[in-house]
């Protein structure tokens, strides 16, 4: 059975990317007699709102989505505790004291991308890690030392089709935050295995973590679903819509009195509203 998940974060209102992702998902479950299910990833505590929740499920029902199951990574958080402990037996995982000013500094990165992290508390000794464990970290994996132990690995996209992993090139990531229980990295990977997950559609704008979730996958023995990143969907201007650049959001069209329903189908077959384009895979 075909099991497809939309997961939004409740750190902002939904725009039209995020409802050619939700439309995608749920029609390739509902043409297959599959379950979709909803998510809602609201495990930042700094960023994340209850009334954005609320928001999130009044659009997808606009759209006319239902939904089989939902949940809430809030309510998850022993099975990344447990994950991260399993990671950490093995030595794979590293307490890291770096302030994002430090590794600013320290690290270099081409143009509008994050800086990769160095490596700083990597090779910190044991003696001074466990003085400083009292100060605020974050957890990261030793992404040589699990890149060597997996070996290779490949995942597969509907649009790329087989594609051999390459995580070592995103560094050191986080895998637990200092502010939270788990990245996102590492959340939804427990999340999709547990779930069942069998189908992951999604921007392309995350096509590059998929090959930190890979690796995350063979090194906790779970599954690898099917990947189906799609376009992104371009403003006027020619940019990817994003919420912290002020896409308008849906509840904006649900307001404007816009039918969601129609507006649902037209994604399906990849017509999008006056002003707006799908750029390239």
């Amino acid at each position: 059975m075909i099991v497809t998940r939309f997961a939004p974060s409740p750190t902002g209102r939904l725009h039209l990317g995020h409802a050619l992702s939700a439309v995608r998902a749920h029609a390739m479950a509902r043409a297959t007699g599959g379950r979709f299910l909803v998510r809602i990833e609201d495990i930042d505590g700094t960023r994340s709102r209850p009334e954005h929740v609320e928001t999130i499920l009044a659009d997808l029902r606009w759209l006319g989505l239902e939904w089989d199951d939902l949940t809430f990574q809030s309510q998850r958080l022993a099975l990344y505790a447990a994950a991260l402990d399993a990671l950490r037996e093995r030595e794979l995982v590293y307490p890291c004291f770096c302030t994002r000013a430090e590794i600013a500094a320290s690290a270099s990165a081409p143009h509008g991308m994050a800086p990769v992290y160095p490596g700083t508390c990597r090779t910190l000794p044991p003696a001074e890690r466990a003085a400083r464990m009292a100060m605020p970290h974050c957890w990261r994996l030793d992404m040589a030392r699990a890149v060597a132990l997996a070996g290779p690995l490949m995942w597969r996209d509907a649009i790329a089709g087989e594609v051999a992993a390459v995580p070592e090139a995103q560094g050191d990531v986080v895998l637990a935050r200092k502010d939270a229980p788990s990245s996102y990295h590492l959340a939804v990977s427990v999340d999709d295995a547990a779930q069942g997950v069998t189908d992951i559609v999604r921007g392309a704008d995350l096509f590059d973590a998929t090959h930190v979730h890979r690796l995350l996958q063979a090194l906790l023995n779970l599954p690898v679903p099917r990947y189906h990143h799609h376009p992104l969907i371009l403003g006027a201007d020619g940019q990817r819509l994003a919420k912290r650049h002020g896409a308008p959001a849906l509840a904006d069209l649900r307001a404007q009195g816009m039918d969601g329903a129609a507006l649902a189908a037209d994604l399906r077959r990849d017509i999008l509203p006056t002003g707006f384009s799908l750029g390239k895979a």
